[in-house]
């Protein structure tokens, strides 16, 4: 691109509003405990903010069943409490995206209300319908959240179709009504200043016309049988495989870019808008300036120790395949995962792990986006009771694993609270105080807390620590923020055989400024031997103390788990 956009330098903040913050004492998040937090924001440094859908809903899927487009859920606030939110966030320099679901509405949504109530309403062709007899689906197609994709209403003797939860019956896209009943929402917010979108499940929108049935050799229930007694990684490949074939159908289909397009033109209609499909294939950039802005690097999630190899590769196969005109996008984490301290911590070193987990975002060419409370080190927290699940998925996994798969109700629990999503969204730590300072009130927070917030996993002790990983964060984003090699610099490895340490450029075309990054993925301490032309360097950061400026020696020693930036002075 010839000019940066504010969303290549931005760092992204995703904020789940259920667990953020509660302003009025009730145990859920609000935005009026969003407002009383932007100082806080500030002064972390982040430039931006994703919100996770904040839109009425009947909460099946925890708010990504949405009943109204065009309104705030009234145990978040109000609209006027989201102008507000809005309005102190861009004083703050702050931006601000929404969470979009696309593909599908609550089943209380007045749209399917209305399309329920008889087979001539005029929103009838409004979601997906098809003729069939109770027991006799229109094929064998499976929603990815389990059982049949299509539910029976025997008020109109007809099937609707979810790639979801029942509750979550999916929108016809075809029908040009639905194209700009949804894009007059998506103006709604843009015309209240809103920054941007993050797309959900985009993937998901469309589905094969011709409703053929799918020829994957299992069904999903019998997929996730053999996920809960999979053991080797030959298992879960294989199962992988199945799970692709599955849905072969019903996702990515070519019509969905088309759409894209068609949003982006909406969009474009507002001046630096953004849009950020939760999908990771590069075909959504389109040919760099017509789809989407960014699209999420989630291959480099997918596994258990990040390694030097792993980084390398991930970034090769992504800045290879990117388009011109187009920019990267990385995280590690969000609400649907576990979290970062949990997937990547050793058991040992689970701080290191941390800070060389957000070091690698931050300074990975691309824009990067970062969970609510990874910068204190928040855990995953495993509830053991089944009545206190939130998530659906995990209800729904206890019942089939006690039901159908014979799994004792013991194992089952810890596999169903595993498998679901509210071990990684419990509320925010804001102090070691009565639950956690998230409300000030003696109410029950709509989900439990984790009690390391007791430990020093809060914002106020950290604050108040130099040495914390929420100060970690503060330092390494304000370096980031102050050199533009970090911010839009290119991306290139100096080191492709080491087992240990990840070195790498980033070199800024426009200023001329290039920086090396170290960073050493092991415990163990590494001499390197740099190849690097330069006069001298000037440290910008260091997790250990290093050199203050000068000659880089020939051979460099790492510490275990440092990390090393620095600026080269030719």
């Amino acid at each position: 691109m010839s000019k940066p956009l504010w969303w290549q330098k931005a760092v992204f903040y995703q904020i789940y509003p259920r667990s953020f913050a509660d302003g009025n004492g009730d145990g859920i998040g609000d935005f009026r405990g969003m407002i009383s937090r932007l100082d806080y924001l500030k002064d972390l440094g982040v430039d931006a903010v994703w919100i996770s859908p904040c839109f009425p809903s009947p909460l099946i899927d925890v708010g990504y069943d949405i009943s109204n487009y065009v309104d705030i859920a009234p145990e978040y606030g109000t609209l006027q409490e989201f102008d507000e939110f809005l309005e102190g966030a861009h004083r703050r320099g702050i931006r601000v995206i929404l969470d979009l679901v696309l593909n599908h509405t609550s089943h209380l949504h007045p749209w399917f209300i209305e399309s329920c109530s008889n087979r001539y309403n005029p929103k009838r062709d409004w979601y997906i319908w098809q003729n069939g007899k109770e027991g006799s689906p229109p094929n064998n197609w499976d929603s990815s959240f389990g059982g049949s994709a299509w539910e029976y209403d025997p008020q109109t003797d007809q099937y609707y179709y979810h790639f979801f939860f029942k509750e979550q019956p999916d929108l016809n896209w075809r029908n040009p009504e639905v194209r700009q009943a949804m894009w007059d929402a998506v103006r709604f917010w843009l015309e209240r200043g809103v920054d941007g979108f993050r797309l959900d499940a985009i993937g998901t929108i469309f589905e094969d016309p011709t409703l053929k049935d799918n020829m994957a050799p299992m069904s999903f229930t019998e997929l996730q049988a053999a996920w809960v007694h999979a053991e080797t990684d030959e298992d879960w490949t294989h199962l992988d495989e199945v799970g692709k074939a599955l849905f072969k159908l019903q996702t990515d289909l070519p019509e969905v870019h088309d759409l894209m397009k068609e949003l982006r033109q909406v969009v474009d209609e507002y001046p630096e808008r953004v849009l950020v499909g939760e999908n990771e294939m590069i075909e959504y950039y389109g040919s760099g300036d017509d789809e989407l802005h960014l699209v999420f690097n989630f291959p480099l999630m997918r596994t258990d120790r990040l390694t030097p190899a792993w980084v390398l590769a991930n970034q090769k196969e992504r800045l290879d395949a990117l388009p011109p005109d187009s920019w990267p996008c990385n995280t590690l984490g969000n609400h649907d995962c576990s979290r970062i301290m949990t997937h990547y911590g050793d058991g040992e070193h689970d701080q290191e792990w941390a800070r060389l987990s957000a070091a690698l975002i931050l300074t990975l060419q691309g824009t990067p986006f970062l969970y609510n409370g990874e910068e204190i080190g928040m855990t995953d927290f495993y509830l053991e009771d089944p009545k206190a699940f939130r998530d659906n998925l995990s209800t729904l996994a206890y019942q089939a694993m006690t039901s159908l798969w014979g799994v004792p109700p013991d194992e089952a629990l810890k596999k169903a609270a595993l498998f679901g999503r509210d071990k990684n969204r419990t509320p925010m730590h804001w102090e070691n105080a009565p639950e956690a300072g998230f409300n000030r009130m003696a109410v029950q927070p709509w989900l439990p807390i984790n009690p390391n917030y007791a430990e020093g996993v809060n914002v106020a002790d950290q604050e108040r620590d130099p040495d914390s990983l929420l100060n970690f964060y503060k330092k390494i984003l304000k370096v980031r923020k102050d050199n533009p090699a970090l911010n839009l610099g290119i991306f290139t490895p100096v080191q492709t055989d080491s087992l240990e340490c990840l070195v790498f450029l980033r070199k800024d075309l426009e200023s001329g400024q290039t920086c090396l990054v170290v960073l050493n993925l092991s415990s163990q301490k590494v001499e390197s031997q740099l190849n690097i032309r330069f006069q001298q360097t000037k440290p910008l950061f260091s997790s250990v103390l290093q050199q203050e400026t000068g000659d880089l020696p020939e051979c460099f020693e790492f510490k275990p788990f440092e990390i090393y930036i620095a600026e080269i002075i030719h």
